[in-house]
């Protein structure tokens, strides 16, 4: 097993409320970080992820529990005492500063040699492709550009660990996906470590080795994207990450991972992959993900169909979005447009009739709550 870049064991970080009372913004976390991953912290605000990225920084201690970076506890370390470094969103440069200054500060303060500067400065601006940019002032930059001279700045110190809090998060949304994919190659060409704060979820699943998911200051879920989108551990994880369909019901019968769902707002059961402890009687729901459900004008298999029609079509390109009233629930269906024509008896049309197939391996059955 890969050495342990970051861990935090059973950190709480309560704050108080200006009622008086107290929250727990970070609530009993475990969170092991590999050496040389990039891992994400993915939740909507709130949820305690740059709580938990600040305990790590230094910026803010645990309540309880303790924070190890590379097997060492940090207790009250301050940042600069940390083998770690942050970019933030608001990048934070120096204004009356050179792109050269900007990314020298940190080595200059630290007394480091006038040939050594020079070196380190020339090798990180080559990585963050702004050679030939030195003498430029953050204004006369694009954004994209300020943001690279800030991961510059963070990466000349060779810290441990990068700390990324939303750092793509001022940016347009082309440039923020390019940002994702030179971010990932970046990462992959250093070898640092890199924990990365976002609330959008196509981004960490785009750049992360591992996700963990957050949500009222707990870890929900974690593993690597594969995992979260896939298999789920739970209604909140599945309903975050992407869209899906949920369907209640109550387990009927279970034999391994196989489970039996009888509905509640539709006639009929649904087969299924059971997810977690769940015992025969529990409440439960069954989730799809709309690319997974099938529309067609007759059953594809002879179990988990349902007749239905289809109450609202939307052409979006790459593919139709339906929504099928099944009689007492709806269910989304994304069916992509494989071919090329104007015919319009080639797409799903509102009122049409139809039958939603959902393929028990595609099918998963997690606790109601």
């Amino acid at each position: 097993m890969a050495e342990l870049a970051v861990e935090l064991r059973d950190v709480v970080k309560t704050f108080k409320t200006p009622e008086g009372g107290t929250v727990n913004a970070v609530d009993h976390v475990d969170m092991q970080i590999r050496d040389g991953e990039f891992f994400s912290m993915l939740g909507s605000s709130g949820c305690g992820k740059t709580t938990s990225l600040r305990m790590i920084a230094g910026f803010e201690w645990p309540t309880s529990g303790e924070v190890y970076i590379h097997g060492k506890a940090m207790g009250h370390k301050p940042p600069f005492q940390r083998p770690v470094n942050t970019v933030f969103q608001s990048y934070a440069l120096f204004h009356h500063m050179t792109v050269f200054q900007n990314i020298a500060f940190g080595l200059e303060m630290e007394n480091a040699p006038k040939n050594e500067v020079q070196s380190r400065v020339g090798r990180v601006l080559e990585m963050v492709k702004l050679n030939g940019m030195e003498k430029r002032y953050p204004k006369q930059l694009s954004g994209g550009q300020q943001q690279r001279v800030a991961l510059a700045r963070a990466l000349v110190k060779t810290p441990d660990v990068l700390l990324l809090d939303e750092p793509l998060g001022a940016l347009d949304l082309k440039l923020r996906k390019e940002m994702q994919i030179e971010l990932k190659a970046l990462q992959q060409q250093v070898g640092i470590t890199f924990v990365y704060v976002t609330h959008d979820q196509e981004e960490a699943l785009t750049m992360s080795d591992r996700i963990a998911v957050m949500s009222h200051g707990k870890v929900m879920q974690l593993g690597t994207p594969v995992e979260i989108y896939e298999r789920p551990a739970n209604k909140f994880v599945a309903d975050f990450i992407g869209e899906s369909n949920f369907l209640r019901g109550t387990l009927k019968s279970r034999e391994g991972k196989n489970g039996m769902v009888a509905l509640q707002d539709l006639q009929g059961e649904v087969r299924g992959e059971v997810v977690g402890d769940l015992s025969v009687g529990s409440s439960v729901v069954v989730s799809a993900r709309p690319e997974k459900v099938r529309v067609a004008e007759k059953p594809a298999i002879n179990q988990n169909f349902f007749p239905g029609k289809v109450s609202h079509s939307t052409y979006i390109g790459s593919d139709s979005r339906l929504v099928i009233d099944l009689g007492g629930a709806s269910i989304v269906s994304r069916e992509q447009n494989k071919i090329s024509t104007l015919d319009p008896s080639a797409y799903y049309r509102d009122g049409q009739e139809v039958f939603v197939t959902l393929f028990p391996e595609n099918t998963l059955i997690l606790p109601a709550d």
